[in-house]
């Protein structure tokens, strides 16, 4: 597997000492949810964030693969699945 850019919505406002807990991910705040976006290495890197998520206690919403960063603003739709 390639590494592919991944979304990964979640409930609350996390706090920034989460950041650091995420493996380069980048942590985006809104006013009742997180979100954090970054490369995913593979699907055991993704479980394992998500594993982390989970033992954190933190209620996951959603995870959406992305567009590389680079692919400009027709690289990929909001919403469209894949």
């Amino acid at each position: 597997m390639t590494p592919s850019r991944y979304r990964i919505v979640l409930r609350g406002r996390l706090g920034d000492r989460f950041e650091s807990a995420f493996d380069g991910m980048a942590l985006e705040l809104g006013p009742n949810q997180s979100v954090l976006v970054g490369e995913i290495r593979d699907q055991a890197h993704l479980y394992g964030l998500l594993d982390r998520l989970r033992d954190f206690g933190i209620e996951l919403l959603a995870v959406e693969p992305t567009a590389p960063a680079d692919a400009g603003p027709e690289g990929g739709s909001r919403g469209a699945t894949k």
